[in-house]
């Protein structure tokens, strides 16, 4: 882990990335701060279990560092360039970073497609043949309607457009901090009572983060138990 640092805008990046058994020796390539958090049940500073996919470790990155963010922070999967387009590479993912840092950009995704959904994920390929026996909840839908009713207030919308899938978003502190701390406290707790995404609680979140992060304050609930 390197240590935050300010950048030439004075607004500090760090990269959190989300590891299992992938080569994420590139992050350094960046020369950015970052953090690496290991599921692959190796011993260390920042191992995790291996649980509630790359959900658990955003989610957990944040409960622990709140309230002290850099100016953005970058989420990403320690595999993430075959979600990025052709080309995609250490250094254009940097020149995107910077660039998101130079216009202010306060939550964008970096996946080359986005998806729009209903309150069960559809469509979604969680019963695709090729996927069977790679996670326990192959074949069911995703929660995405019930899990934003338990941690928005307001109605369940009916669709959602999502605008960071694959789990690589960059956000503002500004857009972390416009939640509050039980708030992701709450989302973890969430995510752990499904541990191993039988009922695909961490795909849901996945299908949220444009929500979490999209600044609304109306959508925060009075308390979260």
């Amino acid at each position: 882990m390197n240590a935050m640092s300010e950048d030439e805008t004075g607004q500090g990046v760090e990269l959190v990335i989300a590891r299992y058994r992938e080569d994420a020796s590139w992050v350094e390539r960046l020369g950015l701060p970052f953090v690496v958090y290991d599921k692959s049940g190796a011993p260390g500073p920042n191992a995790l279990p291996n649980i509630g996919r790359e959900t658990h470790t955003y989610l957990t990155h944040i409960v622990r560092r709140y309230p002290d963010f850099p100016g953005y922070t970058v989420f990403l999967q320690a595999d993430p360039f075959g979600h990025m387009g052709e080309g995609a590479a250490p250094a254009s993912l940097k020149s995107r970073i910077e660039q998101n840092v130079r216009l202010g950009v306060q939550f964008t995704g970096f996946a080359w497609f986005k998806l729009k959904c209903d309150r069960l994920g559809r469509p979604h390929d969680m019963a695709a043949p090729e996927n069977e026996g790679r996670w326990k909840g192959w074949g069911r839908d995703i929660p995405v309607g019930e899990v934003y009713g338990k941690i928005f207030a307001g109605e369940v919308p009916q669709s959602f457009l999502v605008t960071a899938p694959a789990g690589m978003l960059f956000v503002s502190k500004s857009r972390i901090l416009a939640r509050s701390h039980d708030f992701y406290k709450y989302c973890l707790k969430l995510v752990e009572n499904d541990p191993e995404d039988e009922d695909n609680t961490g795909h849901a979140f996945e299908r949220l983060w444009q929500v979490i992060f999209g600044g609304d304050a109306r959508l925060n609930k009075k308390a979260y138990p």
